[in-house]
């Protein structure tokens, strides 16, 4: 090998190679301070495009059991004020029971008939002011839609809730639905009745009086099929909220798993970080020493020239 000074070619392949390796220990200092192994598109394009879905599959996932939790407590809503329609039938049911009996004088069939009839306004009451989220959760035109997706194109689970209008002139009418709808992401569509909500015939109880004992009769018949149909109508409340809860519980552990999925491509594996770490520290040290030493052979020229 001739000796000569124009080049250094040793110290341009020691320079070469400490470049390379303080690029190395940057990438690895960056991704043990992250905690992520992919912090650009260039440490791993592919698994960058791979990480960013499922990070929009996990938002939508998270979403989607919110709103199903939504359409839950809209549901409760519903169930509490239909509970209270059932303990105000339930007196309604002993006022006319009373009401019924012969032994009564007027005055105190006209006070029944006068507590029966605040009984009726009340429930039309429950009915109109009702509200969820400052929706009316009671006669809702079109009812309210829950939909729960994993973020794929037009994919997911919807669900209607139709509850009817409440008064005492439609007393437990529920309109039911035609159960839960899945639309893949390809945008077809796939109904799967989870439950069969029963349509129970509302009762009108706005004409009904306790004034005589016959018409207390009929009314205590007419009270009995509205506690039956707000009955069918809670089921239908109840059914509703199984679905959505058992949709929610779907939506997390896909989210957990998703979550998992995003997490092995994405975080650093700090046992092997930290390995890169030694070994990158170590080549830095020597390239220096090397790009030292490659540097001083050049002096040994001006000897030569002594």
């Amino acid at each position: 090998m001739s000796l000569g000074v124009l080049n250094n070619i040793s110290a341009l392949y020691a320079e070469n190679n400490l470049n390379q390796t303080q690029g190395s220990l940057q990438n690895t200092l960056t991704q043990l301070s992250s905690g992520s192994r992919i912090n650009s598109g260039a440490d791993d394009a592919a698994g960058l495009s791979l990480a960013n879905g499922l990070q929009a599959n996990s938002a939508a996932l998270t979403q989607s059991a919110t709103n199903a939790s939504e359409g839950v407590g809209l549901l409760q809503v519903a169930d509490g004020a239909l509970s209270q329609v059932t303990n105000l039938l339930n007196r309604a049911v002993t006022l006319a029971t009373e009401a019924s009996n012969g032994t009564l004088n007027a005055d105190q069939a006209g006070a029944a008939n006068s507590e029966f009839q605040s009984i009726l306004d009340e429930i039309s009451n429950i009915g109109s002011t009702t509200t969820y989220n400052g929706q009316q959760v009671f006669g809702a035109a079109a009812g309210v839609a829950i939909f729960t997706g994993d973020g794929t194109a037009g994919g997911g689970f919807s669900d209607t809730i139709s509850l009817a209008a409440l008064s005492s002139a439609s007393v437990g009418d529920s309109t039911g639905s035609a159960g839960l709808t899945y639309t893949s992401g390809a945008g077809t569509a796939t109904s799967t009745l989870v439950y069969a909500p029963v349509a129970a015939n509302s009762v009108n109880l706005s004409a009904d009086s306790l004034t005589t004992s016959a018409n207390a009769q009929t009314a205590l018949q007419d009270v009995y099929k509205a506690v039956q149909a707000v009955a069918a109508e809670r089921g239908y409340t109840g059914a509703q909220i199984n679905t959505l809860n058992a949709v929610s519980n779907v939506e997390s552990t896909e989210q957990v798993n998703v979550v998992s999925a995003t997490n092995s491509i994405m975080a650093t594996d700090y046992a092997a970080a930290t390995s890169n770490l030694s070994k990158f520290e170590i080549l830095t040290q020597a390239g220096i020493s090397a790009l030292s030493q490659a540097n001083s052979t050049q002096q040994l020229v001006t000897k030569l020239l002594q």
